[in-house]
């Protein structure tokens, strides 16, 4: 990519757009197409179509999506899989028609079967049975890795798809009605400690290990990537390491500064015993993790309280 290179970012205003856009200003990028969900409907084919057509981008980041934790997923089945479906066929099919340099999709670590051998390589996508909590959701990531590489065989676009693990950052979603699990705990702890709650409840046994990287690697991985990488297979991003949900729970306990005791309602699911990635594939195209998960957790929380504060103001 150049500096004065056209950049699309579908998503811009989530927390791995915006990441994504932090780490190319820092870079000196600053040509970017930009548009909110109200200004552009991703969804509606007609509209889409006329946005490449107008603008006519030279490289796109296809992060918009409609994303949430396991009872979002499990709920809104089919609202996950059409708009997310709907978002992606219209982003890559007119980015072909428009002659987009390259394209950056972003998928998720959900897309590996439930019961895949551990870390998750590459090439055991689609070799089993997906959750089925989060099935519609990782269908539509599915079908998004194979639409750019039906493009890339079919029409030799440069198209390119990343999937990285459970990411964390600025811009996350504390609601906890639809928001992932560590930023619902770091929600969740700090309720508790400034209401003097005596415990907090955790969903599941605690036993589920999950991986987690900072939004801002994330990124950085991005950008090496749709600068460095031509290849169809679609690439790992995430650390190589992974923790108990429970340690987790204790880890932002910690680092919250709350006292009281943890309590597990065992009538809500575990989801997928374990979801760690393989990263040698990433490692091997010269990119590698820079924030470790505690110094991350302590990054985002401050970042928590700032914003918290400013909306009490």
């Amino acid at each position: 990519m150049e500096l004065t290179s056209k950049i699309y970012i579908a998503g811009h205003r989530g927390m791995v757009g915006s990441a994504i856009m932090r780490n190319l200003q820092k870079k000196g990028f600053s040509n970017f197409l930009i548009k909110t969900s109200a200004e552009l409907d991703l969804r509606c084919q007609q509209a889409a179509s006329d946005f490449f057509a107008k603008e006519k981008p030279d490289y796109v980041f296809l992060a918009a999506a409609k994303v949430g934790g396991i009872q979002a997923n499990n709920i809104y089945r089919a609202d996950f899989i059409y708009e997310n479906l709907m978002i992606q066929n219209n982003i890559i099919h007119c980015s072909y028609l428009n002659k987009v340099k390259k394209l950056m999709f972003l998928g998720s670590s959900c897309i590996y079967p439930k019961l895949a051998p551990q870390p998750l390589k590459e090439d055991y996508l689609l070799s089993g049975y997906l959750e089925d909590t989060n099935e519609p959701y990782a269908v539509a990531k599915i079908a998004g890795i194979k639409l750019c590489e039906s493009y890339k065989r079919q029409y030799g676009c440069n198209f390119i798809s990343v999937m990285p693990t459970n990411l964390y950052g600025p811009n996350d979603n504390y609601n906890l009605n639809n928001s992932h699990v560590l930023p619902a705990l770091i929600s969740k702890f700090d309720n508790a400690k400034e209401n003097n709650l005596k415990e907090v409840e955790l969903w599941g046994t605690g036993k589920p290990l999950r991986e987690f990287l900072h939004a801002d690697d994330m990124a950085d991985a991005c950008v090496h990537l749709m600068n460095t990488y031509e290849g169809e297979k679609h690439v790992n991003i995430g650390t190589g390491k992974d923790l108990s949900i429970k340690d987790l729970a204790l880890l932002i306990k910690n680092i919250v500064g709350y006292k009281g005791e943890i309590k597990h309602d065992f009538t809500k699911p575990d989801g997928t015993p374990r979801k760690l990635l393989d990263v040698t594939f990433l490692h091997s195209l010269g990119w590698k993790h820079k924030i470790e998960l505690e110094e991350g957790i302590k990054m985002v929380y401050e970042d928590f309280k700032r914003k918290e504060g400013a909306v009490k103001m």
